[in-house]
């Protein structure tokens, strides 16, 4: 029992340990944008809090060519558009091939396993020229359309579907319910872990997105917060302390909405793991 206990003691010492080395340069980024410039590298706590690089982001910004605001409702509004529309055609599309039959109903559950082995950056070049050629460069479709659906996501919804007894959908068609009203008011709150998981990670991998937008915006109003965060410290390399409250903002969003749905989330990882 003893040995068990010392055991168990320095596991959980570690795994603090670790915790704490993970969660450190977040915790030295949110100190840092409040220290005034001059002790961002000298001191880990600061001697006096100050919000004047929050001030320059919102206030001075602008005088640099730099709307950080403005790109940040840009990361607001792509981003948010992208998730909702995943999470729609992730499950239209997941329950279509896991519960209609059809002929070639295997098949295009097969391509959708064998699109996701390829890395996304692969298709960029092809993505690049059809964007170009359309005339979407510097716009939000560039950003918008290549994104509204995920081979992964519709992995995630058709294998939730599955789990789900067949008698509710005969219930349900019996009381004369299309296929569009049992997706959103019967298998989708079924799946709430699943779309949590999904709308979790879709939210989080296009708010974060910066290869791609980089490719294709040159717009500083139509940017999102990522790009215009890396431009602005490309060209004004010395204010470190608006780019660093910058990047704390960026990552508002991303705490919210774990937040949020943690609940479902750790409910679908320990489903998951049964």
């Amino acid at each position: 029992m003893k040995r068990e206990r010392i055991v168990s003691w320095v596991i959980t010492v570690v795994l603090l340990a670790l915790a704490f080395l993970w969660i450190y340069p977040y915790v030295w980024l949110v100190m840092s944008s409040f220290k005034p410039a001059e002790d961002i590298y000298t001191t880990f706590l600061p001697k006096r809090l100050t919000l004047e690089h929050y001030k320059f982001i919102f206030l001075m910004a602008n005088k640099f060519q730099r709307p950080f605001v403005r790109a940040f409702l840009n990361s607001l509004f792509i981003t948010t558009t992208v998730t909702f529309s995943v999470l729609i055609t992730s499950a239209i599309i997941g329950y279509v091939v896991s519960k209609i039959e059809f002929k070639i109903g295997k098949y295009v559950f097969n391509f959708l396993i064998y699109q996701m082995l390829f890395p996304g950056f692969m298709f960029m070049i092809p993505m690049f020229i059809l964007i170009r050629n359309l005339g979407w460069l510097n716009t939000y479709q560039a950003l918008i359309v290549p994104s509204l659906t995920s081979s992964w996501g519709v992995f995630m919804f058709a294998q939730s579907f599955k789990t789900i007894p067949k008698d509710y959908i005969d219930a349900a068609k019996i009381d004369g319910a299309n296929n569009f009203w049992i997706v959103f008011r019967i298998m989708l709150p079924l799946a709430k872990s699943t779309a949590s998981i999904v709308g979790m990670f879709t939210f989080i991998g296009t708010w974060d997105n910066f290869l791609w937008p980089l490719m294709v915006m040159k717009d500083y109003n139509r940017m999102p917060l990522s790009v215009l965060l890396a431009s602005f410290n490309h060209e004004y390399a010395s204010y470190i302390g608006p780019v660093l409250a910058g990047a704390v903002i960026q990552t508002i969003p991303m705490v919210l909405i774990f937040l949020v749905l943690r609940q479902y989330f750790l409910q679908g990882i320990s489903m998951s793991l049964r």
